[in-house]
């Protein structure tokens, strides 16, 4: 958390890290100067420990605003699975595709690093005789919010 939220801090953008309280308690999982130091860095909200924090992560997102980001390393399954019908789980895997920031694998040199949220629907494609389609060089399980980052561009002759 602590090297997430110094990465993020440094992209000047206003950040609010959603925990449980039990953070706030000096242990060796959390201790209080470096509580401190990031609480200086980012807003907080503590919630119950035994609360479900996601329903606060979906709240504060959405009212934060149609730019707003967040990170978890959370699928939010279990949110998709309570939607009502195809259409609207449809719609929530493409604002989540396009408002989540995901933890990308480690550069040497770096602590931690983010794939940023997609600016555009990944779905086929066409402008006029060129259709772009999306692809992944080898089939693998993905989740929700991983979509593929290469394009296939072909032009009718």
């Amino acid at each position: 958390l602590f090297d997430a939220v110094n990465c993020l801090a440094k992209t000047n953008g206003r950040l609010l890290v959603l925990g449980r309280k039990h953070m706030l308690s000096n242990s060796s999982n959390w201790k209080r100067e470096i509580m401190k130091e990031m609480q200086s860095k980012a807003d907080f909200f503590f919630a119950e420990n035994i609360s479900e924090d996601d329903a606060f992560l979906l709240y504060a997102t959405l009212q934060s605003g149609k730019h707003c980001k967040f990170v978890t390393r959370d699928f939010l399954r279990d949110h998709k699975a309570c939607l009502s019908d195809s259409l609207t789980r449809h719609l929530f895997r493409k604002w989540q595709r396009g408002h989540q920031i995901v933890f990308s694998p480690p550069v040497e040199g770096k602590h931690i690093n983010f794939l940023p949220a997609f600016r555009y629907d990944c779905v086929v494609q066409t402008t006029g005789d060129t259709w772009h389609i999306p692809y992944k060089d080898i089939f693998e399980e993905k989740y929700s919010y991983e979509v593929p980052r290469k394009w296939l561009c072909i032009q009718q002759k």
